[in-house]
């Protein structure tokens, strides 16, 4: 590699195994001061592993890492800070009792004096910075009460205040709005204007291609190529990516007839999070809900799944009344749901494959309610390991090391486990890659066919259009309005979403 005396940090022969699995294979990659230096390749290709080398979250078997001209041993996270390197993390830190304040000075506590701290001016200083940059949330907010953009947007902004030089962004953008990118880009810009240089992992390609410098692609632990983004074309990278061509981004759906309607919901209302909602699903459909972040989907679908409280309103499933007061109430009634937030809601990260397939199956997989038929856990779960194609060394392995689109597909085993007649999927490829993309799609279409019926939740316009057969779309949190599949496009769901 050529010296110059513009890199920013540079990695040399960088190798990282785990049980059973080559994470990278002699990565070499040279990343330049004020520039934004963009990481693609599908889920499991290394990406944020490489990124946890660079922060200190993991050590490499092998290889050196050069930090402004000079070789560094990066011993953690704190070090790492020390060093000037800041992360922002795909899957959020999640700390419920702080409030805003506390964890945007965490570590970093103002003191009076030794072992004092300023809570004055900690709560001054945030304040400070929330209000230039408009946020809705408040210093004294509890992270518990906060939803999952919101706690996006506080790690990006406590990341751009830290002072850091070298800032790693792992999927900043896969849980917040439109308007709220915008704003992120506009932070990118001033801090490329200021010297400071931005690695940036996402999904989003066309995000990539409007905000990037430069490009490498990673593939199975391996650099296939880095080029300026401008020598790039969408086609080629995805090519690269998944060592293959797709050539449709939206696999194709073999028609199949819808049967009845197995859930009405009729006036639901759920104080201020959403009112006089009214909607249906039959068997075998896919139903979107569409809205701008805010609208309400999610909260909707949390009082139909139990995970929340509704107030009016009735729920029918297969005609009859009910009444969910809870999740236990749902799934007994046939409804799950999968959420936006796997680490949070979804997974138990330091848990296999195995018992987190089993979680919401005890009952099933039990003597009697009380003792684990061990031999029927490990044939059940091995068989969903094996049918959604979960890509890891076995049952046995931890979900904690996973890549995103696999541990969605743990979730899904789970859910699937537990044979649901409505299935609710809220933002399912959050933070996927392309190729993954396509499987979980795949999954969807062959859980309709088999007759459930699917609530999915997605931000990605282009993902309702290719994937959803009806759409209702949300604007300040009631039901704007619903389209069937021969008139789904983006500039009808935009209009009805925003009131135009």
């Amino acid at each position: 590699m050529e010296e110059t005396a513009d890199i920013k940090i540079r990695l040399r022969g960088i190798t990282k195994s785990f049980p059973g699995v080559k994470a990278l294979n002699n990565i070499n990659l040279e990343v330049r001061t004020g520039q934004l230096h963009a990481l693609v390749g599908e889920n499991g290709a290394g990406k944020s592993t490489m990124m946890k080398i660079i922060n200190g979250s993991f050590a490499p078997d092998a290889g050196t890492i050069e930090l402004d001209g000079k070789e560094v041993k990066i011993k953690d996270q704190l070090h790492s800070g020390e060093l000037g390197i800041a992360m922002i993390y795909q899957e959020l830190h999640f700390m419920p009792h702080f409030t805003v304040a506390e964890y945007f000075f965490l570590a970093k506590e103002p003191q009076k004096a030794r072992g004092i701290v300023d809570w004055k001016k900690m709560y001054s200083e945030t304040s400070k910075v929330l209000q230039a940059e408009g946020v809705t949330f408040s210093a004294a907010t509890l992270m518990r009460d906060m939803s999952i953009s919101e706690i996006q947007l506080l790690e990006i902004l406590k990341a751009v205040y830290s002072g850091a030089k070298l800032i790693i962004m792992d999927e900043p953008t896969s849980s917040i709005s439109n308007k709220e990118v915008a704003r992120l880009f506009e932070f990118i810009n001033d801090l490329r204007d200021k010297g400071i240089t931005i690695i940036y992992i996402s999904h989003k390609l066309d995000e990539v291609f409007e905000i990037a410098d430069m490009i490498t692609v990673l593939r199975d632990g391996e650099v296939i190529d880095t080029r300026p983004a401008d020598q790039y074309d969408k086609n080629t990278m995805i090519s690269q990516m998944v060592g293959r061509r797709l050539e449709n981004v939206y696999p194709p759906r073999e028609p199949w007839s819808f049967g009845n309607t197995i859930l009405e919901v009729d006036g639901l209302c759920g104080a201020a999070r959403f009112q006089d909602i009214s909607f249906s699903i039959r068997e075998g459909e896919i139903v979107g809900f569409a809205g701008l972040v805010g609208a309400g989907r999610t909260e909707v679908m949390r009082s139909v799944a139990g995970l929340d409280p509704y107030y009016k309103g009735t729920i029918k499933v297969d005609g009859r009344a009910v009444t969910i007061n809870s999740v236990l109430k749902a799934s007994k009634y046939g409804i799950l749901m999968a959420t936006e937030d796997r680490k949070r809601f979804g997974i138990v990260a330091k848990r296999s494959i195995k018992e987190n397939i089993s979680l919401q199956n005890l009952d099933f997989l039990s003597y009697f309610k009380l003792i684990m038929a061990n031999a029927k856990e490990k044939a059940e779960t091995t068989k969903k390991f094996k049918e959604l194609n979960i890509r890891a060394p076995g049952i046995e392995t931890e979900v904690q090391s996973l890549s995103g689109g696999n541990q969605q597909k743990v979730v899904l085993a789970r859910l699937l486990l537990a044979t649901p007649k409505i299935l609710i999927l809220d933002e399912p490829t959050r933070g996927i890659d392309v190729g993954a993309k396509y499987e979980i799609y795949k999954m969807i279409n062959s859980i309709a066919a088999s007759g459930v019926g699917i609530i999915m939740i997605s931000s990605e316009l282009p993902e309702i259009i290719g994937i959803c057969t009806r759409v209702y779309i949300m604007r300040e949190r009631r039901i704007a309005g619903m389209v069937d599949s021969d008139e789904i496009d983006q500039e009808t769901i935009m209009r009805i979403a925003t009131g135009g």
